[in-house]
């Protein structure tokens, strides 16, 4: 009897693809389409506040314009972070990632992307409010600016590492020497790594979660690797797929 394959199915800033980006919307839907995780991304507001958006400014996900780092969350929230997408979601609002946490589930694992480390203030803020809210255990934090990351584990040793690396490297578990500290997942953008790379890192203790996978040859292709996870915009696809390569 086939099982199925043990994968996370991470939604890529929620379920992207069917619901506007990094809000609360798309977080519950993507909990409701089964899966695993979530990715979202984060940056730090004018009063010291962790908001949940990709981007430095609130142009292209908002009806507003401005920096997220120069505005007060009084006045992020006057956004309207949905009807951008469709007018079925006008009134989602940028979400804080402390409403994300008491919105998401516990036994959900939350990927949280610095974005920008604003002077060493993120990382403290981070620290601050995961363990204010209990979530050390169920966070990993990931970025592309490794220093950052590092950072963030000499305040809070427990914290879990995920590097983000858009390189095709000669020996992708050999990133992890260059950090220093104790890493969690490789995050590669899956273009980027093939079969023998995820091996070897499997091999070395660590997850592989490739970026971004939205078309399901490359997902068949991603489980087939072994990866550990799969994050993609389109959460319920990948469960199917899941579920569906039992019967084959």
């Amino acid at each position: 009897m086939s099982t199925i394959p043990n994968v996370l199915n991470i939604a890529h800033r929620g379920a992207k693809g069917e619901a506007p980006e990094n809000t609360l919307a798309a977080f519950r839907l993507g909990v409701d389409q089964g899966c695993d995780a979530i990715e979202l991304d984060i940056h730090l507001s004018k009063d010291g506040e962790l908001i949940v958006i990709h981007d430095a400014t609130l142009d292209r996900t908002t009806d507003m314009t401005g920096r997220v780092h120069e505005l007060t969350v009084e006045e992020i929230k006057q956004a309207d972070a949905g009807r951008w997408f469709h007018e079925s979601f006008a009134g989602e609002r940028v979400p804080l990632l402390e409403e994300v946490f008491d919105a998401v589930p516990p036994h959900i694992m939350i990927n949280v992307e610095i974005k920008d480390s604003y002077g060493r203030k993120l990382e403290q803020a981070l620290v601050e409010l995961m363990k204010r809210k209990n979530r050390v255990d169920q966070v990993v934090v990931s970025s592309f600016d490794h220093k950052s990351l590092l950072f963030l584990k000499l305040l809070e040793p427990e914290v879990r590492l995920g590097l983000l690396y858009d390189v095709n490297l000669g020996r992708h578990s050999g990133l992890v020497s260059t950090i220093g500290a104790l890493v969690y997942s490789l995050h590669p953008n899956f273009k980027r790594i093939d079969k023998e790379d995820v091996r070897d890192a499997v091999e070395q203790g660590l997850q592989v979660y490739p970026y971004t996978i939205n078309r399901e040859e490359d997902m068949l292709q991603a489980i087939e690797y072994g990866v550990s996870g799969i994050i993609t915009d389109y959460p319920a696809r990948l469960k199917a797929l899941l579920y569906q390569s039992v019967g084959q």
